[in-house]
């Protein structure tokens, strides 16, 4: 099969401009999960460790000044996926965001480490993320963080960059219950 010196130009061209695309970010895939070493930060160290029934009540935030920078995974920081930052999880872990003043939840990928300010501060959200909980206005907001295995068409979704199919807010009763256990906490 001949190829015309045209199509040899364009491939490779292609080929350059791809590597161009990615420079030296990891793809976004969910393999390998990483723990990653212990690590210090401002005085703390942080110890990763894959917790299957986290279940945490705290404080979120939301981040996006970083766009473009690398995540802890290796990938792209982009502020309108859904994606977080957690100091211990494995990276890529799933989990489910209930804010506490509405009872909206939202899943995202936890692809980056932080926050690295204060203990009741468990989550850093992206733009997007932090939008879709619908907390975008505010500073920072009472939250639940849940480790959840979604469906693999919500991974995949996340993956690309699309938020996960909604789900329906907690019940006002079970929002009040988790506020109370929120505040007994000392929070």
């Amino acid at each position: 099969m001949m190829v015309s010196r045209p199509a040899l130009l364009v491939a490779g061209l292609a080929v350059a401009l791809t590597g161009c695309a990615g420079g030296a970010f990891r793809p976004v895939s969910d393999a390998p999960v990483a723990l990653g070493a212990a690590y210090r930060v401002k005085g703390t160290t942080y110890v990763p460790f894959a917790d299957l029934g986290y279940d945490v009540l705290g404080y979120a935030n939301w981040y996006g000044s970083e766009s473009g920078n690398r995540t802890a995974s290796g990938e792209r920081f982009r502020p309108d996926w859904m994606t977080a930052a957690h100091t211990t999880l494995p990276l890529p872990t799933y989990v489910e965001v209930t804010a506490l003043d509405t009872g909206q939840r939202i899943l995202v990928r936890i692809n980056d480490r932080g926050p690295f300010s204060g203990r009741a501060r468990i989550i850093d959200l992206s733009r997007a993320a932090a939008a879709g909980l619908g907390v975008a206005a505010t500073g920072s907001v009472a939250v639940r963080v849940r480790r959840v295995e979604p469906a693999e068409s919500d991974r995949a979704r996340l993956r690309k960059g699309k938020p996960a199919h909604a789900l329906p807010p907690i019940s006002e009763r079970e929002r009040l219950n988790l506020r109370r256990q929120l505040a007994a906490a000392g929070f």
